[in-house]
């Protein structure tokens, strides 16, 4: 028989302590599934060699945070048991190294959502403009709210919780657990799983990157060479992108005809060719690779699962692939502004509620259009 790992419940959060799990017992065997924003790590339910010395390695690189503070369910809504639906909230922050710690919004908002069945998932992008009540700063641009958490000290852990906040006020969502996604270190993750392959819809040129002597630079760098520079151009087509040349076409929405809608899509098909190739390139069977790819996440993430052990998220998600991640888009992926801000349309606003009451397949059948277009 494979060995087996007691799994313990977690300690509560929220109001009144969260419910008890029982005690579960899960073949190491069973597929390895890490999902957690751009990660999306699973297996063929193949063997793992030492997978109890891995999941320790993931729990250890990975830096555990509060990022959900007041927005993790409470024991009404489920605690801490895994048994029903799962959100998680999964923020990307563009940090650099000359920007300040506090001085950083949060433009990537993805809500995962997995129902009772563990058997899908679903990505939701929030578009970075949208109007929304950010408790105790009034109505401003959604993305702000991480910013305004970060300030006077807060740092990355209360931005996320300011925005976990706002997006319970707005959706009426509480939360398994959350994910800081930072871009920086994301491009590791990418080389460690060598490339991926992205489909660029719509040409477009990089506003943030130009080559110098045949490698790309971040635009203020390359000025500073004083050396010849050419535009990084991202052209239509299907091809494997390293990982510095896959975020840089994430990162676009200048330029492209539907703006920040269109950046979702990109993110959102960024994710899911990052999950298609873990299960294609034996990564998680190679324990070279797969140790690489575990390093590579722990400097790419900041992770809240509300004092459930990671191992117990591993197993409760292992049937999920990477095939049954199916992404969706609010306003039908086009604009509805006013003065440069973003409404959520009504139909977007039942999405959100079709999440919360675990309904969401239903309602996807039902409204095709929320359905994202790009593969």
């Amino acid at each position: 028989m494979p060995p087996i790992i007691p799994t313990q419940p977690g300690p509560g959060r929220g109001n009144g302590g969260a419910k008890k799990r029982s005690r579960r017992k899960d073949p190491l065997w069973a597929r390895l599934t890490l999902i957690f924003g751009a990660v999306l790590m699973m297996t063929s339910g193949l063997a793992i060699v030492g997978s109890k010395a891995v999941i320790g390695q993931a729990t250890g690189n990975i830096a555990q945070r509060n990022l959900l503070g007041e927005a993790g369910k409470t024991d009404a809504e489920g605690g801490n048991s895994l048994d029903g639906p799962i959100d998680m909230l999964l923020l990307g922050v563009d940090a650099r190294a000359r920007w300040a710690a506090d001085d950083v919004r949060s433009d990537t908002i993805i809500i995962l959502h997995i129902p009772a069945s563990h058997d899908q998932a679903y990505l939701i992008s929030i578009p970075r403009d949208t109007e929304a009540q950010i408790p105790g700063h009034g109505t401003e641009k959604i993305n702000a709210a991480f910013q305004f958490g970060a300030r006077d000290g807060g740092g990355w852990e209360g931005g996320a919780q300011l925005m976990a906040k706002t997006i319970k006020k707005m959706t009426g969502i509480s939360f398994d657990g959350a994910a800081i996604i930072n871009f920086g270190g994301f491009k590791t993750v990418i080389d460690a799983l060598g490339t991926v392959r992205i489909c660029v819809s719509h040409e477009v040129p990089s506003h943030h990157m130009m080559m110098v002597d045949g490698k790309p630079m971040w635009n203020a760098d390359a000025k500073k060479t004083g050396k010849p520079m050419s535009p990084v151009v991202h052209k239509k087509g299907c091809k494997e992108m390293e990982g510095w040349e896959a975020l840089d076409y994430a990162r676009q929405r200048y330029g492209l005809p539907k703006g920040d809608y269109d950046r979702q899509q990109n993110q959102q098909q960024l994710i899911k060719a990052m999950a298609k190739k873990a299960t294609q390139n034996g990564t998680l069977t190679n324990p070279i690779k797969l140790n690489q790819l575990i390093k590579a996440a722990g400097k790419a993430f900041i992770l809240d699962t509300g004092g459930v052990p990671i191992d117990d998220f591993i197993f409760t998600m292992k049937g999920v692939t990477g095939n049954d991640l199916t992404t969706l888009r609010t306003n039908g992926g086009t604009f509805n502004s006013n003065a440069g801000r973003e409404s959520l349309n009504q139909l977007s606003m039942d999405m959100f509620q079709a999440v919360k009451d675990d309904k969401l397949a239903e309602f996807v059948v039902a409204n095709p259009s929320v359905l994202s277009t790009r593969k």
